[in-house]
């Protein structure tokens, strides 16, 4: 750990009962077997919880699908490892040596599970609530930057969208295969985009539907990088 852990503490207006769980939720694996592995497991499912709870008294007309996807642009991990940053949490973390050399630290998969590490450690310290409060804090900026103008279209068509503001080609949407019958078929549809090599493929019952999950899967891969 290259900095102590009490400074990362005070940092994010924190102070455990037990200072050893904040310790080990900034203990990689690469640094031995007590690490942050559950911590993190626990703090994802709270994080999930907390943020989906946030979302629907914010989007009180919000459907189901929309709250989906304003959870996914906050609960993953560009947007955790950014958080991790803006604390420099990557000064605190304790590494072996392979991640030491490697640049760990800099890293948004372990920035972003110790960040959930602290969540789960928070809470096993103080219980549900200093957690919502803290979270609430923390995403604060986050929260108040979100809009329905967006999420409410469709995925083709924000997707279409953001092709267009980067002033690249349209995506294409190619059928795969189509099986069954009637109101019994299936349809698989690929998505690609100039912006990636990678591709997408949607499945559905009719091949609106698959290109929509095509599009829809491609608006995450992209949030991703």
């Amino acid at each position: 750990m290259i900095k102590k852990s009490e400074v990362l503490s005070e940092r994010l207006g924190l102070r455990f009962n037990n200072p050893q769980l904040f310790t080990n939720a900034l203990t990689h694996r690469s640094a031995g077997s007590r690490n942050n592995e559950r911590l993190e497991f626990l703090g994802d499912s709270i994080l999930g919880f907390v943020i989906a709870h946030q979302l629907y008294n914010i989007f009180p007309s919000a459907p189901e699908g929309v709250l989906s996807r304003l959870r996914a642009s906050l609960v993953n991990q560009t947007s955790l490892a950014e958080l991790a940053r803006k604390h420099d949490l990557g000064d605190y973390l304790l590494l072996g040596s392979g991640e030491l050399k490697s640049g760990g630290f800099r890293r948004d998969s372990i920035l972003s599970d110790a960040l959930e590490a602290i969540i789960g450690a928070l809470f096993i310290d103080q219980g549900m609530d200093a957690c919502q409060q803290w979270l609430v804090g923390l995403f604060q900026e986050k929260l108040q930057a979100l809009s329905l103008d967006n999420w409410q279209k469709d995925p083709k068509t924000q997707l279409q969208e953001l092709m267009q503001s980067r002033k690249v080609d349209l995506p294409e949407y190619t059928l795969m295969s189509m099986s069954g019958l009637g109101h019994e078929q299936t349809f698989k549809v690929k998505c690609t985009i100039p912006l990636s090599n990678e591709f997408c493929i949607g499945v559905g019952v009719s091949r609106k539907k698959a290109e929509q999950a095509a599009a829809e899967q491609m608006l995450e891969l992209l949030k991703g990088k």
